[in-house]
């Protein structure tokens, strides 16, 4: 993705994470600690996805394709943090919400972000061979 494309998802997500997080903090339940933990599940999530998606730059893509394999800051742990923090993220809303039916939703999003992590290691591999299998082999999903 590059060029206005980008630019319009990334605004679209700046304000998504807004919306967010002025949602529950707005909540119509009481503070409690599962409340506190979850925002705080939740500020970490966005702040971490932030953080992965500034250091991923012009790799980012919605569809799996190599363009570069970025290997440094939190990528030089987690291969995938996007998608970690994300699951981040929806555990602490679903601690907010107090809604017990959505940790479904979180179940099948992790299967999800599993499969699209798997697919797009095989193209990585495609493209970077040794690289990628040795990068693998020293990170985290």
């Amino acid at each position: 993705m590059e060029g206005r494309a980008y630019q319009i998802f990334t605004a679209i997500q700046i304000l998504a994470a807004c919306a967010l997080v002025w949602g529950l903090a707005t909540w119509p339940s009481p503070w409690n600690v599962q409340r506190y933990i979850g925002t705080a599940l939740v500020v970490v999530g966005i702040s971490c996805i932030v953080m992965a998606r500034y250091q991923l730059g012009k790799s980012f893509s919605i569809t799996a394709q190599a363009r570069q394999l970025v290997t440094s800051g939190i990528y030089s742990k987690i291969r995938n943090p996007i998608y970690v923090f994300g699951a981040v993220m929806i555990t602490g809303v679903i601690l907010v919400v107090q809604k017990p039916a959505l940790w479904i939703v979180l179940f099948i999003v992790v299967i999800g972000q599993t499969l699209r992590a798997r697919r797009e290691a095989r193209v990585l591999e495609a493209a970077f061979g040794d690289a990628y299998r040795e990068y693998r082999r020293k990170t985290w999903f």
